[in-house]
């Protein structure tokens, strides 16, 4: 008898019957488990005896409407009631005391006592055969109004910016769940081998209050996570050689791991050494396809002047023009996120005069050339754009800085404004309305999950039937709530 199997005849002298089932692969569930893996591995392996990539496109529920999204997030939140949700009562009512009614027994977030009423300074107008109502601050998104699907009924939990991006991408306001784009690629992949299915570009100089949560896999397989691109510089950090390695060293390198962890794969069936093989895989085939797809110099003088976009430099505009040319190529989900859009009135750029002007000039015309530009290629169609931000704004003045000059407003989970195009919604429509004071939904109210239930719909999922079992039970984006808003589809 050899040392080895001393020690493993000593081992087992000290397990208990728990161990034992839970560590014994014949224990109770112990076959079942087996068989599980035994098919996931027989699913996971190629005709060749290698490994399938776990982002290869795959069959929704049924047929979709759209094919890709792009999500473009106003990162700390616009105020809409001075964008697109215009209050003649409010104006009127400007500088009084906001009714005890609607503020009683509830939390701002930098807000107490009795705070002013804020009608807003901006000039509206109706816009488009559809007349749709948008102010002054947005002049080239009003001339595509009628290619927008506005919801002005749309309702949080949270009021604060971290858990309320949390919310609005994940389904919950705490940590450790998958994103929206990680749940997409997950039921559908991706439609091209070369690139990322989901890829996240920011601007504004800031991640987003929720960090990088707001684009991670969760409990998925950490393949469907978001990859962070740039605008500026490399396009992805560390997708390069290191010095000394040139591409075939790299190849033969990445061949050896391949064997590896193939073989680990078709022992245990785990699905992150599934996921490692196809994350070298797709990061060998990136060093290629990622800085062209990522070069705007190929594009024309005039589609560069549209978005405002500037070769060599970062910022919204040049993401919106990536958005375009990434889903071109077949990346299933583009997020924007661009940070400053927290307007509290705390300094005279979150002033909803001056500081909203120069704050939306850019991203009013980006997003309108973004829109254009995808109709005119035929895009726009089978592409489903969102624009909106975690929550609204008050509609009244925020209190710490009540007493300026500069006019803010707070944080307001209760009701806010949102618009989609695209991608199987009406176009030229509005659904829901606030209150004559903007203070609470009037009619249709559609809260968050209500909103990732539709986005899941247009993609073609039954948002109740795209799960992943995890921590014993099934899992979904929108826990256990959410209904398809049908008025919102064409």
């Amino acid at each position: 008898m050899n040392i080895h199997t001393q020690a493993t005849q000593s081992q087992a002298q000290h397990f208990t019957r728990r161990h034992f089932l839970r560590k014994c692969q014949v224990g109770v569930g112990g076959m079942a488990l087996a068989s599980l893996m035994a098919s996931e591995r027989a699913r996971a392996a190629s005709p060749g005896g290698g490994v399938v990539n776990p982002l290869a496109p795959r069959a929704p529920h049924y047929a979709p409407k759209a094919k890709r999204v792009i999500y473009l997030h106003m990162a700390g939140s616009p105020p809409h009631l001075d964008l697109f949700d215009y209050k003649p009562e409010l104006v009127r009512l400007n500088g009084q005391n906001a009714p005890d009614a609607f503020i009683k027994g509830k939390r701002f977030a930098f807000t107490s006592g009795t705070p002013k009423l804020l009608g807003t300074p901006r000039t509206f107008k109706q816009h488009g055969s559809s007349g749709a109502t948008m102010s002054d601050a947005l002049p080239e998104l009003s001339k595509v109004a009628d290619d927008l699907c506005f919801i002005k009924s749309m309702n949080t939990d949270q009021f604060n910016h971290a858990p309320a991006q949390m919310m609005l991408y994940t389904g919950s306001p705490r940590m450790g769940r998958p994103a929206t784009g990680a749940w997409v690629t997950y039921g559908l992949g991706s439609e091209n081998e070369n690139l990322p299915g989901y890829v996240v570009l920011l601007s504004g100089g800031t991640n987003p209050s929720a960090g990088k949560s707001a684009w991670g896999s969760g409990f998925l397989p950490s393949v469907f996570q978001g990859v962070q691109c740039r605008s500026k510089g490399d396009p992805i950090l560390y997708v390069t050689n290191p010095k000394g390695m040139d591409r075939d060293l790299r190849r033969v390198s990445l061949d050896a791991l391949r064997d590896l962890n193939e073989i680990q794969a078709n022992d245990l069936g785990h699905p992150e050494t599934i996921t490692r093989i196809a994350q070298y895989e797709l990061a060998y085939r990136m060093q290629v396809s990622v800085p062209e797809v990522m070069d705007i110099t190929r594009e024309s003088a005039a589609t560069l002047e549209s978005y405002g976009a500037q070769p060599g430099a970062g910022g919204f505009a040049n993401n919106c023009l990536l958005a375009r040319r990434l889903v071109e190529q077949g990346v299933r989900y583009v997020q924007l996120f661009d940070w400053g859009w927290d307007f509290h009135g705390t300094n005279p750029r979150e002033d909803i005069r001056d500081g909203l002007t120069k704050k939306c000039a850019p991203m009013d015309k980006a997003v309108a050339a973004l829109l254009r530009d995808l109709k005119e290629r035929g895009l726009l169609d089978e592409t489903l754009v969102l624009w909106s931000g975690e929550f609204g704004r008050t509609p009244f003045r925020e209190g710490r800085t009540s007493r300026g000059k500069v006019l803010g407003r707070d944080h307001y989970p209760d009701c806010f404004t949102m618009f989609m195009a695209g991608g199987g919604v009406k176009p030229g429509y509005t659904h829901g309305a606030s209150d004559d004071l903007g203070f609470s939904v009037a009619r249709d109210k559609v809260h968050i999950h209500d909103l990732q239930a539709t986005l899941l719909h247009l993609l073609g999922f039954d948002h109740e039937r795209l799960t992943y079992f995890f921590e014993g039970r099934d899992y979904r984006l929108t826990d256990v709530h959410g209904h398809v808003v049908n008025d919102v589809l064409a």
